[in-house]
């Protein structure tokens, strides 16, 4: 056996590594975490200076015991997990394993070796240069998870009493939560307002071009000092007839500098908007990339590490990327020194790099043929930006010119020319709901000089409310509030998917009745803990545990008498307190009050005076036109009790319900689902059944579900692959490649065009 070990939290990192190290090392995986927390009451010994009480994961036991078995037969032993805390925790854990298994001797070496890109010559400086594992990370990583888990384990008991079973309050996806809601509060109180502007048309030789009236009768515009139609009609009509002259021209130079080179939150953020991924599908494609891939000469990490804060660059990097574009570009794209970045976010870690290609030379053509779809564009933008953050600004002309209108108007039209492209030739930023800049062209005027009329006219405005966050968003939103860190973005969304709090539509994140009932409990009754500075002073604390100016038990301590405190306090209250709201309004069938109340398919109106009255409407639905007695499936009972059947209305449409819910029950879809003959592949026993998801996306599920959970989105046919003999196929038709039969197996992969694409126009 190799006299070194070297151990990697990923497999993938493992195959790239040995390939630089050669016969010497042994490389193994952790495959992540190998210990957490005992999911039970007790884990974190708040009497007892939080101790805490860990388990092996059970997944990796099998890697934990392989990584043990090794270390008996190695000499050095390196921990080579990932450089952040997370990473520094995980070296810590396996040493307390080997511990425990008292397989730390004397005469072995254990040390911490990090690199922050995987290229043979960062992973074979870090081995030659190994450190002790770090305790202030180890420290502020084990108050995270403390926090976390004290705040998990106590605020979800409460919520699956007071509100719902199987629901989750989180440290920090609660703040989250709390933004998305407060927005979704912004947009439903906003009240739209109409404005109008008033626009001249004219033209100069064959060049037309457009100006916005910005003074009347000696006053500066303001956005609603046109506000109506008959205002509007009277300015036009005083205008009516007017010559038009150019009063002023204003001429200025103008450059805009780069980008930095990206931190996580601006990758997750540009990948939403650029290129429609998740936060989510990002990080696991940048992993990829960080890891190794294939690339015909053996398997290389192609960007640096991808969970930063950092925008810094190593020399090397940046006289790399200067080279470059000093051999492929115009020499006045080259500034005559190195841009340097400075870290706006706070604590920021400036022994981190900011995310880079590990080869600027690596162009992404050049690789194109060995990444996946996915990969090509994340490794593009990655490279693209890099290359952009080191080239010289943009430069334009712009243009300001004001036309006199009559004695009374004066209208503005503003343009810009692009003199020189700079970094725009390789790489520009988006920006979320922000309109395009004004970019036209406007013919060569003189003051002085008399202009065509050929339109006074006025448009019609209404005011927006607020937008919904996106993913990209709100991962900014969280970077500017302070709340989470890099390695937190992706996972904080995920967990308010998962548990239902969000809906995604059009790429918008909306809160679900669930998640605003949870928000008003939090906001309400534990404001300090979502309340967006609390949260960020935390996450301060948790930077300064890590740079060792502060302890890590009183930073819990302070925390967990406020907080369990206010835990009991709440013990007392009702599910009634927390889930409904009562309104001023009698019910119409016996004269209670209503309220808003939450159910299993969401929010409702119902009456306070339930279950002896049972009358119910819709959120939005008007009291005179809804029904107050429920509509009856006609000829029908109950299958499970013999109760009458009642068509209602939930959160996802119209279906078929038991009357005597809640005691039976019983649900059906209000259509038959229509069955397509095409026995089940899976269980052979059902038939595929044509279905709407909650979205309205038809699908195709096994009719004896759940027993059987097959299912696909695309139409079967009972037709076996000729490949691999699966008993289905399906009809998959698409721009590019028309309609094909399918294999649904993804291992098999078969596919036959049937139709080819429609001829483009």
């Amino acid at each position: 056996m190799p006299a070194n070990l070297l151990i990697v939290e990923s497999p993938s990192k493992a195959k790239t590594l040995q390939k630089y190290l050669g016969k010497d090392f042994q490389i193994l995986a952790s495959y992540g975490h190998v210990r957490g927390l005992v999911r039970k009451d007790g884990s974190v010994d708040t009497e007892h200076d939080f101790k805490m009480k860990y388990q092996v994961i059970d997944k990796n036991k099998k890697h934990v015991d392989a990584i043990c078995a090794a270390v008996k037969d190695a000499q050095n032993v390196y921990l080579a997990t990932d450089p952040d805390r997370e990473g520094e925790a995980i070296s810590w854990h396996i040493m307390e394993i080997l511990k425990g298994k008292k397989l730390i001797q004397p005469e072995k070496t254990f040390k911490r070796v990090v690199f922050h890109e995987i290229t043979e010559s960062a992973v074979k400086n870090a081995v030659a240069n190994p450190r002790d594992i770090d305790g202030n990370l180890v420290d502020a990583q084990q108050a995270r998870s403390a926090l976390d888990y004290l705040v998990g384990f106590n605020l979800s008991p409460l919520l699956w009493r007071k509100v719902r079973s199987g629901l989750s309050a989180g440290r920090v996806q609660s703040p989250a939560l709390r933004l998305i809601c407060e927005r979704e509060l912004e947009i439903r109180a906003f009240t739209s307002q109409e404005y109008w502007s008033i626009h001249l048309d004219s033209h100069k030789g064959r060049t037309k071009f457009g100006a916005r009236l910005n003074e009347w009768q000696g006053k500066k515009l303001d956005q609603f000092d046109v506000p109506d139609e008959a205002t509007q009609a009277g300015i036009v009509t005083a205008l009516a007839g007017k010559d038009a002259r150019v009063a002023k021209v204003e001429k200025k130079k103008k450059s805009r500098s780069p980008a930095a080179p990206f931190t996580t939150s601006t990758m997750l953020q540009e990948a939403v908007r650029k290129l429609g991924m998740t936060t989510d599908r990002t990080t696991r494609i940048a992993q990829q990339l960080y890891e190794g891939i294939d690339i015909g000469q053996g398997t290389v990490g192609l960007i640096t590490y991808m969970r930063t804060d950092s925008v810094a660059l190593a020399n090397e990097a940046v006289g790399e990327i200067r080279e470059y574009i000093e051999t492929n570009f115009d020499k006045n794209y080259l500034p005559g020194a190195p841009v340097v970045y400075k870290n706006k976010a706070k604590n920021a870690q400036e022994a981190h790099e900011a995310i880079r290609p590990t080869a600027i030379s690596r162009t992404p053509e050049s690789l194109k043929g060995f990444l996946s779809p996915e990969q090509f564009k994340l490794y593009q933008m990655i490279w693209k930006r890099t290359l952009a953050c080191q080239m010289a600004p943009a430069k334009f002309d712009t243009v300001g010119i004001d036309i006199q209108v009559g004695d009374e108007a004066v209208f503005r039209a503003s343009g810009q020319t692009l003199v020189f492209p700079g970094f725009i030739a390789v790489y520009q930023e988006d920006e979320d709901d922000v309109e395009d800049e004004d970019e036209a062209r406007l013919p060569i005027l003189e003051e002085g000089e008399t202009l065509p009329v050929d339109k006074i006219f006025g448009e019609q405005h209404f005011t927006q409310p607020p937008p919904r966050y996106s993913e990209a968003s709100i991962v900014k939103a969280l970077e500017e509030f302070g709340i989470g860190r890099p390695s937190t973005y992706p996972s904080i969304i995920r967990t308010l998917k998962d548990r239902e709090y969000v809906d995604v539509d059009k790429k918008r994140l909306i809160p679900t009745d669930t998640g605003e009932v949870v928000n008003k409990f939090l906001t309400e009754h534990f404001t300090q803990y979502v309340d967006y500075h609390f949260t960020a002073k935390m996450e301060d604390q948790l930077d300064e545990i890590s740079n060792g100016s502060q302890d890590w038990v009183p930073v819990l301590e302070e925390f967990w008498k406020r907080f369990s405190q206010q835990v009991e306090e709440k013990q007392s209250l009702s599910r009634k307190e927390v889930t409904q709201e009562e309104l001023e309004e009698d019910c119409p069938k016996c004269g209670k009050k209503l309220a808003i109340r939450l159910g299993k398919r969401g929010r409702f109106i119902g009456c306070t005076g339930y279950p002896e009255c049972d009358y119910t409407r819709n959120m939005g639905e008007d009291a005179e036109t809804a029904p107050t007695e429920p509509e009856v499936v006609e000829g029908r009972t109950c299958p499970e009790c013999g109760s009458a059947l009642h068509i209602k209305t939930g959160r996802y449409g119209k279906f078929i319900g038991c009357s005597a819910y809640p005691k039976c029950k019983h649900i059906e879809p209000l259509e038959a689902p229509r069955d397509t003959g095409v026995e089940c592949p899976q269980c052979h026993k059902g038939t595929l059944k044509e279905k709407k998801s909650r979205y309205g996306k038809l699908f195709y599920s096994c009719s004896t579900y759940p027993k059987c959970n097959y299912a696909t989105w695309d139409p079967p046919i009972a037709e076996a692959c000729p490949k691999c003999q699966w008993p289905v196929l399906t009809i998959k038709t698409t721009k590019r490649r028309g309609v094909e039969k399918k294999c649904p197996q993804k291992e098999c992969g078969w596919s036959e065009v049937i139709e080819p694409p429609a001829p483009k126009e």
